[in-house]
């Protein structure tokens, strides 16, 4: 049997999550700030007495200024130092229907057009009014992007239409009638299950419960190996708190595949290596080692004081291209690299025209000055190794202008999640990037919601640039892929995982060779 979320949380967090108001319906019984009274001992004797709904909740000595316990919770009275809506149901009032019901692990699943969280069911309109039905009845109506795509299957001639019809089993909106539904019903099994388990996870972070696998670990001593086969070995060998429900590894798992990634990449101990099956090239061996050269430094013997000063070298920078939800992440999850790399300090950099879509209300964007000619904002104080700078800006912009010139293959690093480099809604806005990043010399990981997805952008940049590149990474499955499964909202067929592939590539560096003399 779980814990209550009572346990973990304070009585004004429940009430947001109830709907309930934090104040009491009987003033003049219960407590206000700015209005203390103090009753005297008749006057509560009179209030006990006449008291026929059960509100009294305490008194206050007047005499002695303190709470005095109430006792009337055996007598049927209710007690309102519990919080909203975990009275004993015997008492329990009549909840609003509109209110947010605080879902247990028994209960996530539900038809997200009726679900408890208003979210939920926002977001059931918007699949209802975008996605189209999957039935091979209907007409095209988009340009299939492969075989396996499910808009390849539409052969008839009817015309196109809204998903209207959930599923009973797992309450996604995926067809335009009951009808559709029956006898496409063979197609729908295969992503049935994974799309219960999407809903499932979704009602879980508005379930209101307390979330113990976003407690982050700490530094480690560096004597501290770590262990990067797998997610369950890296979190054990961390130190994280063990996490022994799937559901709440899928949670952990969507946030930390984006710092972990990169590490599980950059570190000594990467599971990827030259040896057979183990994905890593000769260049891209020579790319990493240098990397990996900077993150583990040998012991300089520095100390706090005067003798113990020595000279600190630049700090690592990560540039993430086409930066979009990982710019957004709790910091938390983004020092977990310094963790990895305790002797180091790092600058990330995201860029991208969308690095702070909904963050107006945390960050107002600075105004472009001579000193800050791009309007970046940057954020010093997270920890005292790492540093985080955001540019609303396109990098071929800030390429052209030597925003971050001189590059260092030492020192730098690109990554680019998810970049859609080969779909056709987004290829022409890295036409100019690629080869501007070519021109570095410098690594860049890449990675894909799918295989299709990533073999797609391979071919896009080997059309693109030609022979001018070096694989670093052979493509394949992530190891710190997220465990969780995404939906398209514009697609409910569409189902996919963050940072499911991986893979590396660098500019082709020519070596100068001397002809012998004559």
């Amino acid at each position: 049997m779980m814990r209550s979320s009572a346990l973990h949380a304070c009585n004004r967090c429940l009430g947001s999550i109830k709907g309930v108001p934090q104040t009491s319906k009987s003033p003049k019984l219960f407590l206000q700030l700015g209005q203390r009274r103090f009753y005297t001992r008749q006057e509560e004797r009179h209030i006990r007495a006449t008291s026929t709904d059960g509100r009294l909740l305490s008194t206050v000595n007047a005499r002695g200024g303190k709470r005095n316990a109430s006792s009337l919770s055996q007598q049927g009275i209710k007690n309102h130092n519990v919080a909203p809506g975990f009275e004993s149901n015997e008492h329990q009032p009549k909840s609003n229907p509109e209110e947010r019901q605080l879902l247990m692990p028994n209960n996530l699943f539900h038809p997200i057009s009726t679900s408890p969280s208003a979210d939920m069911r926002k977001r059931a309109a918007f699949i209802k009014q975008n996605a189209y039905c999957p039935h091979p009845d209907h007409r095209q109506t988009r340009m299939a992007q492969s075989p396996d795509d499910p808009e390849a299957r539409k052969t008839g001639s009817m015309a196109p239409k809204h998903v209207s019809f959930e599923c009973p089993d797992c309450g996604i909106p995926v067809s335009c009638s009951e009808e559709h539904w029956a006898d496409d019903y063979e197609a729908h099994l295969e992503i049935c299950d994974t799309l219960r388990e999407i809903n499932e996870d979704d009602h879980d972070l508005r379930s209101g419960r307390f979330f113990p696998e976003f407690e982050y670990a700490r530094d480690q001593i560096e004597e501290a190996m770590v262990n990067m086969t797998n997610w369950d070995t890296f979190l054990f060998s961390r130190e994280f708190q063990a996490i022994n429900d799937e559901r709440s590894l899928r949670q952990a798992t969507r946030l930390l595949t984006y710092p972990v990634t990169i590490g599980s990449i950059l570190h000594e101990l990467s599971p990827y290596n030259i040896k057979k099956e183990g994905r890593l090239t000769v260049e891209g061996l020579k790319s990493f080692s240098a990397l990996r050269y900077t993150l583990h430094p040998p012991k300089s013997g520095g100390g706090p004081d005067i003798k113990g000063l020595r000279p600190t070298p630049p700090p690592m920078r990560i540039f993430i291209l086409g930066a979009r939800a990982e710019s957004s992440l709790p910091r938390e999850v983004w020092v977990q690299l310094t963790h990895l790399f305790p002797r180091v300090s790092f600058h990330l950099i995201f860029i991208g025209p969308e690095s702070m879509t909904n963050r107006d209300e945390e960050f107002p964007l600075p105004e472009r000055t001579p000193g800050n000619p791009f309007g970046a904002v940057i954020e010093d104080r997270i920890t005292h190794s790492m540093k985080i700078s955001t540019y609303v800006e396109y990098y071929n912009t800030l390429h052209e202008a030597g925003q971050f010139y001189p590059y260092d293959p030492y020192f730098d690093c690109f990554v680019l999640f998810h970049p859609g480099l080969g779909h056709p809604a987004s290829s022409h806005e890295w036409a100019g990037t690629i080869p501007q990043l070519l021109e570095t010399k410098v690594p860049i990981i890449v990675t894909g919601y799918t295989q299709f997805d990533m073999e797609r952008d391979i071919d896009w940049v080997r059309k693109t640039v030609g022979g001018e590149m070096d694989i670093l990474m052979e493509p394949g499955e992530n190891r710190f892929r997220s465990l969780r499964w995404d939906l398209n909202d514009l697609d409910p067929q569409d189902i996919s995982c963050g940072n499911w592939g991986v893979w590396a590539f660098r500019g082709k560096r020519y070596e100068t060779t001397k002809k012998d003399a004559e």
